[in-house]
């Protein structure tokens, strides 16, 4: 499926006595201007792939992220966002799969392992603990779309590939489409995107379809 996305800001600065100021002092325009962050861009994410998006912070990555959300939903898609996700103050344990076997195989996907973990309460977690707990509750969920901003900033890199691996793997298990957007660029062996999109600044960005490259 094509998804055609176009987004452009409009600046304007307050014109205040001390912005005046400096806009004199240093010869500076004080113009409305118009920034195109996305150009009719066309980017093609079939169903099951895996989409790793990467730049640096401020170039637009999340912007895509949430516009490739938002498209998919209007598109009748099933999309949900890890920041969305809601946990209750049971144990662990008691918040995912439907017996003890299945909610320790889901959490271990996720990289929650330790029996003293399982047990403990949401709010007694970590900040990286309660990331991880929240990618196993995508990983149950039944949507079409997995969504991840920032994915696996909360994380020290070894885990964060190790969780990586796991995710894109629960993905094409189930057939969902797995988007993340990241400023980090060392997950591309264990994410093995279909798609590699690496925002730069402005309008420049560039789009590697792994995919396509197999194919031939």
């Amino acid at each position: 499926m094509k998804y055609t996305v176009h987004k452009v800001f409009k600046s304007a600065v307050k014109r205040t006595p001390r912005v005046l100021e400096v806009a004199e002092a240093f010869g500076i325009g004080l113009n409305d201007k118009e920034f195109v962050v996305y150009d009719n861009l066309e980017i093609e994410v079939n169903q099951g792939d895996v989409v790793y998006i990467t730049g640096e912070s401020g170039s637009g990555k999340s912007l895509l992220l949430r516009e490739l959300a938002k498209l998919m939903r209007e598109e009748g898609k099933a999309v949900v966002d890890v920041d969305s996700i809601i946990s209750t103050e049971d144990p662990l344990i008691e918040q995912v799969g439907h017996d003890m076997t299945s909610a320790n195989h889901i959490l271990s996907k996720a990289g929650i392992n330790d029996a003293y973990l399982v047990i403990r309460d949401y709010s007694q977690l970590s900040d990286g603990q309660k990331y991880r707990f929240a990618l196993a509750k995508l990983i149950e969920s039944s949507a079409e779309v997995w969504v991840a901003d920032e994915f696996g900033a909360k994380l020290d890199r070894v885990t964060a590939k190790a969780v990586a691996f796991n995710m894109q793997k629960a993905a094409r298990e189930k057939g969902a489409t797995l988007i993340v957007a990241t400023t980090h660029t060392d997950m591309i062996e264990e994410l093995g995107p279909d798609l590699l999109v690496e925002k730069l600044y402005m309008d420049r960005i560039e789009i590697t379809n792994n995919k396509r490259a197999e194919n031939q």
